[in-house]
């Protein structure tokens, strides 16, 4: 079966990442998971990420938003999604005005899967059209 993209799953709860990792794998698309941000900054690095989805809170030091930052330096074009189980004012006002979606926990399956497909699919559609 062909890969439906990569997703980078990042979350500093181990049975999260693993829970995110089995439903996408299970839909066909290729996951890396990392569990702090040094391990999603090493996976970015190799710039074949389709899609970063990644937790607010992580490590004491690093959020989500340094992930998120790291890899649009890296590829300014990065699809990203920012999980949070709560998020300030300025949270999602920094998500809005990068136009990241912001899914809340517990996200339910079917609005992850449908944010992540429409998102894909707007970037394949975006690129047949410049390819033309």
């Amino acid at each position: 079966m062909e890969s439906r993209g990569h997703i980078l799953v990042v979350d500093d709860e181990p049975s999260v990442l693993v829970t995110y990792q089995l439903i996408l794998e299970q839909q066909g698309y290729r996951v890396s998971a990392a569990l702090t941000s040094a391990e999603a900054r090493k996976i970015l690095s190799n710039k074949d990420v389709d899609l970063l989805l990644c937790d607010l809170s992580l490590e004491k030091q690093k959020s989500g938003f340094d992930v998120i930052a790291f890899g649009r330096a890296v590829d300014e074009k990065l699809i990203c999604v920012l999980l949070t189980g709560y998020a300030t004012t300025d949270a999602t006002d920094w998500a809005d005005e990068r136009k990241i979606p912001v899914l809340f926990k517990p996200i339910e399956i079917k609005q992850l899967l449908a944010t992540i497909e429409g998102l894909l699919k707007e970037k394949q559609e975006i690129r047949q059209g410049s390819s033309r």
